[in-house]
């Protein structure tokens, strides 16, 4: 019978067949090595019996060469038990190694590196594809090859920058993005992606600075007033989050479905703020007149638990969703909290 996993799922327990092989060999040795005994003793009663009374010197060679074999033969019965022994422990060594984390190999490089002779514009170009193909060593490889060639230029340096942040060098990027301002001190995107890292390290205040900072010298970004509004929602300081999101959405509609929204859950300190989050959401979206996106998100608060759900009953923003006959199945459909 094969042994089923007792964890479930049906599958074979290949570290019980293992054993179960490793019982079937001992047990195979053990009784070899009985029959064996038995056998040589067996021969040794026939020769004392066989012998003639006065040949007592015989009958001891007789019995010395039996012992001599059964002795040999204990050896060799000892060394196959040890062989299936140690087999077998080579299986279960084999069998657990399925059982361990392989760490996967450290990022290598996979193109030739760049040619002295090309510009910095095609050695740009080409870096903007690696980075693209998520070949991040190459493309730090093209990008600084083009920067060894325009000199402290705030463009390249920010490119640099985006890619330690996607390999999350994050001590590197923020040198980077640091350098790209100081080249160039109205460069916006700098300014927001320096907001980025310090965002990742849960520096909410610095990260809010930079963002002001960005927002400053290019109003007219969504993604600035939405990174914003995260860290303002990190923060727990919802009014000006609300506000923030608000100006991102009026400025792109989509821009919520563009970025990361599992970034932003993943700052959020526990499953009561992430499901505010996706209420708070839901609500922008609801007053903007955008009722599938304002329903989905309307959805996610309920999956999470979220508390004041009873709001969606007050909140003037809902008012125009609550007459849509999918709200209503929605909110009759009770859906149940996932854990966290």
């Amino acid at each position: 019978m094969i042994p089923i996993d007792p964890r479930g799922g049906g599958g074979i327990d290949t570290i019980g067949l293992a054993q179960g092989k490793v019982s079937r060999s001992r047990k195979i040795a053990q009784t070899l090595f009985q029959l064996e005994i038995r056998s040589l003793t067996r021969r040794g009663t026939q020769t004392q019996k066989s012998s003639p009374p006065g040949e007592n010197c015989g009958r001891m060679a007789s019995l010395e060469l039996v012992a001599l074999g059964v002795c040999m033969s204990c050896r060799k019965t000892c060394l196959i038990l040890l062989l299936f022994v140690i087999s077998s422990t080579a299986a279960l060594a084999q069998v657990s190694h399925s059982e361990q984390v392989q760490i996967a190999p450290p990022l290598i490089r996979a193109i030739d590196p760049p040619a002295p002779d090309a510009t910095a514009a095609d050695l740009e170009r080409q870096a903007d594809r690696l980075r693209v193909d998520k070949l991040y060593l190459d493309a730090l490889d093209y990008y600084r090859a083009a920067l060894s060639k325009k000199a402290n230029d705030a463009r390249l340096l920010n490119k640099i920058g985006i890619t330690e942040l996607m390999m999350q060098r994050y001590k590197e990027a923020r040198k980077s993005f640091e350098r790209a301002i100081r080249s160039d001190r109205e460069f916006a995107d700098a300014y927001n992606n320096l907001g980025a890292v310090l965002y990742e390290g849960k520096k909410y205040g610095p990260a809010i600075k930079q963002y002001d900072k960005a927002i400053a010298r290019d109003n007219s970004s969504a993604s600035f007033f939405s990174n914003l509004g995260a860290a303002y929602f990190s923060k727990r300081e919802f009014d000006p989050a609300v506000a923030a999101y608000q100006r991102a959405l009026e400025l792109d509609p989509e821009v919520f479905e563009r970025s990361s929204r599992s970034g932003v859950q993943a700052q959020l300190p526990s499953p009561e703020d992430r499901a505010h989050y996706d209420y708070t959401v839901a609500r922008l979206y609801a007053k903007m007149g955008f009722s599938d996106q304002s329903l989905e998100y309307l959805k996610r608060a309920m999956e999470a638990g979220y508390k004041d759900l009873k709001n969606v009953y007050k909140d003037v923003e809902f008012a125009e969703l609550r007459k849509n006959p999918r709200f209503t199945e929605l909110m009759a459909s009770k859906t149940p909290v996932i854990p966290d």
